[in-house]
């Protein structure tokens, strides 16, 4: 109460603001940074902003996980930095009227109410450590259908969202079960630890969230926007562990500490929810491309919740204001975009800095010549395949480094291309246009790439802060807030790319690309299952002909036939061990 009385109190003192008019900030914590960035509410013009790297921590294969505490200093870092860039550039930090929350969405944080301390690190987005808890609970869903929620949460059961990694802490962490048990275990998204923290922490700290955030949980209806009991019956979620859904813009809370003690915190959005609103995508059937650590296109669906019959998952898009109705958006989601860049930069040592990408990119050779399916973490949309692993195809010995490169690139555009393909299947209106952002869209070739694979043109606003201006936004327009106007916004100047391709030159390359998927699917098989039916045929079906002969009347195709195999293995092998020898003697 003393935050919000020293916020009503500076802004009954305020008769005029700076030459930029009113200001709001928006924190934008993603999962390689945070940031905070400072607009003039009525140009939408970014006066400023601070940013710092956030580590990631990979315990064990397929496991990421980030440090919650590292994450909330970052912010505060970020926050402080920012305001006193403001002083440098003598804008006073005073004119911050409101501040929104934009993030990365699905990651999962618990912690002690008591303590303030995190129980276990943040599971992230893109983690895979909950193969086995998601193969339990399609086993329990009616049919084995991993879509039998989809019709409540508009999410199929993956190891993508927080409900499957909420379980997995309550099964595996013991000092979680312990607080859940004492009734001292918060859960939360990022969007609901930041909250927390900056409005008190234990000291009356805020424990909410808002609704885009609560609809990648898979614990909210879709319709109602409550938690929903028969989706926590079926995950066994206490229900006193969730924070309060609220609206995307409305005053939560204020700030308790630091140099924006007693601004409000008036907006929240999912990051790439918030990049829908930063592009101004608010008419049905408008749509919006991210293209970062992943890759996610939202597209516009109104009023009408749309269940997707081709792979996408069904999220809400964002709703301004505590009386305003929900707008939905259908969603196709890729884990791996530039983080395959990146991949090859730290793990392969490809190449030192991003500058040489621009360079790199138009290597000599023809697009789909090297295929990478990035599938480090299966693959998403339209494909929902966690047993998908990332394959290089069409290696030769002309392929160089800078082949691989424009591969990963090239794998962004072409899997924007399948969630194209899905939406226009369940929308019956295909796009006319894509607006994209994020930062791989400074790419020239891969804003070309994705208009020839697309078909249809491709539009980049030279404003790229989508994300932190829709968080902006959201903040700006709250009720009792109330500094920025929808109906007065000032147009962006874009690039925009043409296709060029043919559409037979246009669907060549999408058929290598399917090619190459399938070769990824199939991968990650467990090793205490029996295998199915169909694998030891496929498994053989690329050994020489009459290698192996198969018994048709066996359900389980036994080899009936092994001694010529036998023959042809040692023959094989002697004459390897031979040359070798030979070599060695020469």
């Amino acid at each position: 109460m003393c935050a919000a009385n020293h916020f009503l109190g500076r802004m009954n003192r305020r008769r005029s603001y700076g030459k930029f008019g009113p200001l709001v900030g928006a924190i934008d914590e993603g999962t390689s940074s945070a940031r905070f960035l400072v607009f003039a509410a009525q140009t939408a013009e970014v006066l400023t902003y601070h940013q710092v790297s956030v580590p990631s921590i990979c315990p064990n294969e397929g496991w990421v996980e980030q440090d919650p505490q590292v994450l909330m200093n970052a912010v505060l870092e970020c926050v402080e930095k920012t305001v006193e860039n403001l002083k440098h550039l003598e804008i006073d930090p005073n004119d911050i009227v409101a501040i929104g929350v934009s993030n990365q969405r699905e990651t999962t944080v618990v912690w002690d109410v008591i303590s303030g301390k995190p129980l276990y690190n943040a599971i992230v987005w893109l983690d895979m450590r909950t193969s086995e808890t998601v193969d339990r609970l399609v086993k329990k869903a009616r049919n084995h259908d991993p879509e039998y929620l989809k019709p409540l949460c508009g999410l199929p059961i993956s190891t993508y969202f927080s409900a499957v990694k909420l379980r997995w802490l309550l099964d595996n962490v013991k000092e979680v079960q312990e607080a859940v048990a004492d009734g001292r275990c918060l859960f939360g998204t990022i969007d609901s630890w930041i909250i927390w923290n900056l409005t008190g922490r234990t000291d009356g700290g805020l424990h909410v969230t808002e609704v885009t955030n609560a609809s990648r949980t898979m614990l909210m209806n879709i319709k109602t926007l409550d938690w929903d009991d028969d989706l926590l019956n079926f995950f066994e979620i206490p229900k006193e562990i969730l924070p309060d859904i609220h609206s995307s813009s409305e005053v939560y809370g204020y700030i308790t500490a630091g140099s924006l003690s007693g601004v409000p915190i008036s907006g929240c959005l999912g990051d790439q929810q918030a990049a829908l609103v930063g592009q101004m995508c608010f008419k049905k059937g408008q749509a919006k491309s991210t293209y970062g650590t992943g890759c996610f296109l939202l597209y516009n669906t109104g009023n009408s919740v749309i269940q997707s019959k081709h792979g996408l998952l069904t999220t809400v898009a964002y709703k301004l204001g505590r009386n305003k109705p929900p707008v939905y958006a259908l969603e196709g989601s890729v884990a791996v975009a530039g983080a395959a860049i990146k991949w090859l930069q730290e793990n392969l040592g490809l190449f030192d800095s991003m500058e040489e990408i621009k360079d790199l990119s138009n290597y000599t050779g023809q697009v789909g010549d090297v295929v990478f399916v990035p599938a480090f973490s299966g693959l998403y949309a339209p494909y929902w395949r966690k047993d998908a692993r990332s394959v290089i195809c069409g290696l030769s010995e002309e392929t160089e480094k800078g082949h691989l490169i424009r591969a990963a690139l090239e794998a962004a555009c072409f899997q924007t291309r399948d969630i194209l393909d899905a939406m226009n299947a369940d929308c019956h209106i295909p796009l006319s246009r894509l607006l994209v952002d994020g930062g791989m869209t400074a790419n020239n070739y891969i804003m070309q790439l994705q208009a020839d694979l697309s078909g249809i043109p491709v539009v980049r606003p030279l404003m790229t802060e989508a994300t932190a201006l829709g968080a902006a936004i959201a903040a700006g327009i709250a009720e009792g807030v109330a500094v920025w106007d929808l109906d007065n916004t000032v147009d962006v100047p874009c690039d925009i790319f043409y296709p060029r391709m043919t559409d037979n030159e246009r669907e060549i390359l999408h058929l290598k690309w399917k090619k190459a998927v399938d070769r990824s699917l199939g991968w990650d098989v467990d090793p205490t299952e029996e295998p199915t039916e169909d694998a030891l045929p496929v498994a053989l079906a690329s050994l020489p002909s009459g290698l192996v002969h198969m018994s048709s009347g066996d359900k389980h195709s036994s080899m009936v036939s092994t001694i010529p195999a036998g023959i042809f293995l040692l023959t094989t092998l002697g004459l390897l061990v031979f040359a070798r020898w030979r070599s060695g003697q020469v």
